[in-house]
């Protein structure tokens, strides 16, 4: 009871919010008739439905090699792939690798009852954190078996709580959880969950194999050609700060800057500080001539989707996110041998504490550290191949997951 209130004052403040941020708006336009829309399109759907829930972006990049390898293993499969952000499915509806992307109605009851009647999957995964009472309760009652994907849990969730039954009781729902670690069964263990397996993280899966899919970028590629390429990606205002530093310094290194935010305002400020430097900058989308990136020192890229194909150009990267809400991707670049450096909010993503462990990536706090950093990287050679290599092995090493899970489900 708590809970359906609780969702219908979300939706009440979210359609509040609307007309003031462009989120809450597009999240409410988004799913306006939604519902209709679905069942209509359902119907004239033959066979088995698969359904992959995905809160944002993020967890779509998690879960996406498994959606891939899926379609490839089940090719009369119908693929619905949904998203509970706009920021995960404006950048994502014309995925190819799913039959049908939508937002993920509100979690009432009659929603859930209604779409989970209007799909009927025989599978449904979600990817990660997502738990949502009303459609868990609805596909147990439907028969279909359900999953979660790459879950990792730690001892002061809410499931582990003396006042967490609600949430505990939601765990229930699933078929089995694949979990990242054994700290996380172990956790679960002491809560009575034990349909628990240790599959590791498919984000290994599919960063690895971005290796063979990488879009060969041509304005990037001559930017690179015969220069020495430090990367930021994902960055935020403090982390362009550091980096604007690093340019002012190091005026024989090259810079690609890639921030998280592309507000045009932004990057003209930022494109501007650069400039005023005395270093040559060009703004990804507004210059086309490959001749002026020969000749640049800085690049600003102010589009989004080519993240991951920019790092194999680069020699050393800066993930952003680390001095705010937490760092972003490290495995895309450690796939391509970047020694790393970031903020030091990393400690909740396994990963980054591992390239720690390694010493292939080292927290930050400042310009004076992430310079000390870099001129240790520049004059000693033979540290920075060590490191290079075992980025690339760690990656290597951690692949598997996806085939983990289709062998479980298909046994």
């Amino acid at each position: 009871m708590l809970y359906n209130l609780g969702m219908f004052l979300l939706n009440s403040a979210i359609k509040i919010a609307a007309p003031f941020n462009p989120k809450a708006k597009l999240w409410c336009k988004g799913r306006e008739h939604l519902l209709e829309k679905i069942e209509t399109a359902m119907l004239s759907v033959k066979g088995r439905v698969v359904w992959f829930h995905c809160a944002s972006l993020g967890e779509f990049e998690q879960g996406r090699q498994l959606i891939e390898d899926w379609k490839k293993r089940h090719e009369n499969d119908t693929i619905v792939l949904t998203f509970y952000s706009p920021s995960g499915y404006e950048m994502r509806k014309d995925y190819k690798g799913a039959d049908f992307v939508y937002y993920l109605p509100l979690d009432s009851s009659s929603n859930a009852q209604r779409f989970v009647k209007a799909l009927n999957p025989k599978y449904a995964f979600f990817i990660k954190y997502e738990y949502w009472n009303n459609y868990l309760r609805e596909l147990k009652n439907n028969g279909t078996k359900t999953y979660l994907v790459s879950a990792i849990f730690r001892k002061n969730d809410l499931f582990f709580k003396s006042y967490g039954n609600f949430h505990r009781s939601m765990l229930l729902y699933f078929d089995n959880l694949f979990v990242q670690n054994e700290e996380s069964k172990q956790l679960l263990s002491t809560i009575g969950i034990n349909n628990v397996n240790v599959f590791g993280d498919t984000r290994f899966d599919r960063v690895y194999n971005i290796i063979s899919q990488t879009r060969k970028l041509e304005k990037i590629e001559a930017f690179a050609e015969g220069k020495e390429v430090f990367i930021c990606g994902s960055s935020w205002p403090k982390d362009d700060e550091i980096v604007v530093s690093l340019i002012e310094k190091y005026k024989d290194i090259s810079f690609i800057i890639v921030p998280h935010e592309i507000g045009e305002a932004k990057i003209v400020a930022l494109v501007e500080k650069i400039s005023k430097l005395g270093r040559e900058c060009v703004r990804y989308s507004k210059c086309e001539k490959i001749e002026n990136y020969r000749s640049s020192s800085v690049v600003v890229v102010d589009v989004i989707g080519i993240l991951s194909s920019i790092y194999k150009y680069g020699r050393y990267g800066y993930i952003g996110g680390g001095f705010g809400v937490g760092i972003h991707n490290t495995l895309e670049a450690a796939t391509f041998g970047l020694p790393l450096i970031f903020g030091s909010n990393y400690k909740r993503f396994d990963e980054a504490v591992s390239l720690v462990k390694l010493g292939s990536a080292q927290p930050i706090n400042g310009f004076e550290e992430a310079s000390k950093w870099l001129e240790t990287m520049r004059k000693d050679k033979e540290l920075y191949e060590k490191l290079s290599k075992k980025s690339a092995e760690f990656v290597e090493k951690n692949i598997g997951a996806t085939s983990k899970i289709f062998n479980f489900i298909e046994e």
